[in-house]
């Protein structure tokens, strides 16, 4: 079945008298498909309203839209916090029915409007607790159809609350979002979490290790971000305990949207800071007063060796002596400096943890990169066995395009850009060319450190907002590097671009990435990054270097950013003459 029957909306005041008017125009207009649709079937709710420039919003549905609503403004209940707002600030109402509404397809609905709104810039929280997630039900394979028709309707009304769906979908917050519906084996992994975490809890048992491996793009911070919401709520909700939860993440960018979603949802104001870096939570927690619960996502990131504030030699053991339950995601191909540098004998020690107690999982499935199997198959052996394939005749959609110089990548991505649809695309490189953030002069050669090849030069991230007035910084505080829109004039690097997802990907490979005798190879001297080139102290007192690997796995990191391409320019001429023969004989 295919529907392009149109939803209904109503936008009305939301307070009793603009229900009561509400009511009386629609009984007043005798039989109507719209109105039964309203009064007879299941329909999706939206109270909002707006303090100053931000909106607080709470989703619902109800089978009786009339009954439900006044129950929220009824005088005799006792009123939560966000029904107490509804009294006392000016508040809208939107109501949206459909004929193909039942229970199970309002409640996806109101599931998805949670996910969208969460991603808002506007929405300063969102007052449900957790979503209720929908199997398969009769008919949920219009449920992208009918929602997509909501929300265009939606948006008609109010564009700032209801901005365009490429805008959501584009917002690191929507993708790191625990509202997301899982995949069968995310949600497999999630429950077993969840099982496991309160049957720790409930022995007292402590250092326990739940440990989940997987490749770029295969899930691990949607399913980190929704295990620990539905955990620190389901406490609550159900038990009635208010249990110690902390969700770390070595990487200032993801720092910010975890703290985005974790105020959004009203965690902070209930648990306090739940979101921190590793070293921070290490100095302010103690094994003798262990947490309940820490999560870590992008756990490879975790330091091995001390550094500045981090006094000891490996913040994952560390962690886990400070909690009774301890969840990693992990990826051991997006380690990207020698102070991160797992040796095998202690990672697998971990991972044996983990296995004697069942607790050891791998994701496998791609979700990110929308491409063929032989498009991914491509990726991988350029990026893992250093072979340069001919490029397949099916990519699946994705699209993967060689540029013979840096001009021409930077004009074919400005051109995605410029489409709404495909605005988060940027350049991103291999750090190969000079940057210090500490500083101001020394070693920069104009007014900004920048990506040099030949004439043409571009400034790495975080360069042009050095210029930017303070009103100007504060209104890109809470983006992600690659969402805020100067960017497309900057360079990239693994620091803003870990994580995170973008629509295409312009990879510019500098001169350490090299092509001789058929094969690439990385040449960790041409690099301008010393933590990639210095020596490691290793547990059995010998030192080594891992640069080699080390720039093997930047590469692969920058290479599976993009979700609908892969745009290439190489700096070594015989790397750029192979990728150019690869795509030309396609």
């Amino acid at each position: 079945m295919e529907t392009n029957i149109q939803p209904v909306v109503y936008k009305i005041d939301d307070n009793i008298h603009g229900l009561q008017e509400f009511k009386s125009e629609i009984l007043n207009r005798g039989f109507d498909m719209e109105i039964d649709i309203i009064l007879e079937y299941p329909t999706v709710y939206i109270h909002n309203w707006n303090n100053k420039e931000d909106y607080e919003v709470y989703i619902g549905e109800s089978n009786n839209i009339i009954q439900r609503t006044k129950q929220h403004y009824d005088k005799k209940n006792d009123k939560t916090e966000w029904q107490y707002q509804l009294t006392t600030h000016n508040a809208s109402l939107y109501i949206v029915g459909h004929s193909c509404f039942n229970k199970s397809l309002t409640l996806d609905i109101e599931n998805r409007l949670m996910h969208y709104m969460l991603s808002v810039d506007c929405v300063k929280k969102i007052h449900n607790k957790r979503g209720n997630p929908q199997r398969k039900y009769y008919p949920y394979k219009e449920l992208d159809n009918i929602f997509q028709m909501i929300w265009t309707k939606l948006h008609k009304y109010d564009k700032n609350l209801f901005p365009s769906e490429s805008f959501i979908k584009d917002s690191a917050v929507f993708k790191a979002s625990p509202l997301h519906k899982l995949t069968s084996d995310q949600e497999m992994v999630k429950n077993i979490i969840i099982e496991r975490v309160f049957e720790a809890l409930d022995s007292g048992s402590r250092n326990q290790l739940i440990f989940i491996e997987g490749e770029a793009g295969t899930g691990k911070t949607v399913l980190n971000s929704s295990a620990f919401y539905e955990i620190i709520t389901k406490a609550k909700e159900e038990r009635g305990e208010q249990i110690s939860c902390y969700l770390m993440v070595n990487h200032d960018e993801q720092i910010t949207v975890y703290s985005q979603i974790a105020r959004k949802l009203g965690l902070v104001e209930h648990y306090g800071e739940v979101v921190c870096k590793p070293t921070s939570f290490i100095n302010h927690h103690t094994t003798e007063d262990p947490i309940d619960v820490a999560f870590i996502d992008e756990a490879h990131l975790l330091l091995t060796q001390g550094k500045q504030a981090y006094q000891g030699s490996n913040q994952l053991q560390d962690i886990i002596d400070r909690a009774r339950v301890t969840i990693v995601m992990f990826d051991e191909n997006q380690i990207l400096t020698t102070e991160q540098y797992w040796e095998s004998e202690i990672l697998n020690r971990f991972r044996t943890q983990a296995k004697l107690k069942s607790n050891y999982f791998v994701l496998e499935n791609q979700l990110r990169i929308k491409a063929s199997k032989d498009a991914i198959v491509w990726i991988d052996k350029f990026t893992k066995t250093h072979i340069i394939e001919e490029l397949p005749e099916n990519l699946g959609g994705y699209e993967i395009k060689i540029f013979d110089k840096p001009e021409l990548l930077e004009e074919a991505l400005k051109e995605k850009a410029c489409c709404e649809e495909h605005k988060l695309s940027r350049m991103i490189a291999t750090y190969d060319w000079e940057y210090n953030s500490k500083s101001a002069s020394s070693g920069r050669v104009g007014k900004f450190w920048e990506v040099i090849i030949g004439n043409w030069h571009k400034p790495w991230n975080r360069e042009l907002e050095k210029n930017f007035t303070r009103k100007e910084k504060s209104k890109i505080r809470s983006m992600s590097w690659a969402e805020q829109p100067h960017t497309i004039n900057e360079v990239g690097s693994t620091f803003t671009i870990q994580g995170f997802d973008l629509n295409f990907a312009g990879v510019i490979l500098g001169p350490s990435i090299k092509y001789r005798n058929g094969k690439i190879i990385y040449d960790p001297e041409l690099k301008n990054y010393k933590k990639i080139k210095q020596y490691r102290t290793l547990s059995d007192g010998t030192k080594k270097q891992f640069g080699e690997k080390l720039i093997q796995n930047e590469v692969r990191v920058l290479m599976t950013r993009g979700v609908e391409g892969l745009y290439i320019y190489a700096c070594d001429k015989e790397l750029r003459e192979a990728l150019l023969s690869a795509s030309k004989r396609r």
